[in-house]
Parts: structure tokens; sequence; C-alpha cells
């Protein structure tokens, strides 16, 4: 891939496998009627955006949840619920990242919440892994800790800036065709991952 001297990668459906309905299904066990309706809903989705970029805690968000929904949920089947649609890691893609490594500096983008991130990194631990997941990149950026999230341009910035990166020299890969199209606005050549694609499928070096 010529020119190109950084890549960016997105989390969940890149490096992670994730299935929605399963959090769906979850929450509807639980007696949360018409989820997907609720999660779609601009006033409700405002909740889990708050949520993405840190703007409340974890236990408001139980709070502002179980207000929403008129159910006293307590906080474990929240969490619970919200998690179930973490799968888990690609591992033969973490492994891919060191060969990137080689010839990239590779950094991690993704829009997730101090929840999920507890235990996707729980799943990892868990894993033994040879070195600890930070490693993998040279820097993380995560949108609960940015107070950012894809696709608000600003958030693109904020990564290429903290990063000390320049967006010609970037690649960018996601699984979402709105984060793709907005990275590609602030010039980084900007991937999208198909459904069942991995990165190792990809072609790095034309």
């Amino acid at each position: 891939m010529p020119q190109i001297k950084n890549i960016i990668f997105d989390l969940g459906g890149v490096l992670f496998d994730i299935n929605y309905s399963l959090t769906q299904k979850a929450f509807e066990t639980l007696g949360v009627k018409n989820f997907d309706a609720m999660y779609s809903q601009a006033a409700a989705n405002q909740l889990f955006q708050q949520l993405e970029t840190g703007k409340i805690s974890e236990s408001q968000f139980h709070e502002q949840l179980n207000k929403a929904t008129a159910l006293n949920l307590l906080p474990k089947q929240i969490n619970e619920a919200w998690n179930a649609m973490l799968l888990g890691f690609r591992y033969e893609s973490l492994d891919f990242l060191r060969v990137l490594s080689r010839q990239y500096r590779i950094f991690l983008f993704s829009n997730t919440n101090f929840i999920h991130q507890r235990k996707f990194l729980e799943m990892y631990q868990q894993q033994q892994m040879q070195e600890p997941f930070h490693d993998l990149f040279e820097k993380l950026f995560y949108s609960c800790e940015i107070g950012s999230r894809k696709p608000d341009v600003a958030s693109y910035r904020f990564v290429l800036e903290q990063a000390g990166i320049r967006a010609a020299d970037t690649c960018f890969v996601d699984d979402s065709i709105q984060n793709v199209e907005a990275g590609k606005q602030e010039g980084i050549k900007s991937i999208l991952l198909k459904k069942g694609e991995k990165i190792e499928d990809l072609i790095w070096d034309e």
C-alpha cells in the first residue's frame, strides 16, 4: 500500500466479533419491550451515545435505562445483557497486526463504553496472551475516554493530532460505512471491511 505509513483499526467487527441481536434478545428476556426500537429512537439513542462518549457514568446509565424502560433491573443484569453482543477476539487478525507492525504504525480507534471495555479486556486476559492488548498498538483511542465518537469529524482530527500522524499517510479500517465515509472526508484512505472479511484478507502491498 504505497505512501501509507499508519493504519488505524476499528475494534468491533474488525478485530472483535459482535452480534448485536444477542443483546437485543437478552434485554427482551429481561422484559425490555422493543429494545431495538428504543435503541434507534433519537431520545433513547442519546443515552447510548452519552455512554459511548463518557458523558454519563455506568451507574447513571443503569438509572436512566431503568427509567426509560419502567423496570427495576439490577446493574449486573443490565451489564450482562449489554455485554451479550461481545463474542470474542479474532485472534488470527491480532496475530496479523504483528506482521503489519513491521511496516506500519498501528493504532486503534473504537466507539465503545466502559462496560464493554472492561469485558473485552477481561476476555483477552483470560486467553493468557503473550503481551497486553494495548501493546499491539502504538496508541489506543476509545470514544468513552476521548469524549467523541465516529463518525464525528472532530474525533478523527483528535486521533490524528494525538497520534502525530497525517491523514494523507494514513489508512483507516472500519466495518461501518458511515465511519468510512467520514474518514474519507478527512482525507484518510478508508476501507470498509465487509461482512465475512478479515483484515488478513485485504491486500496491503499494492
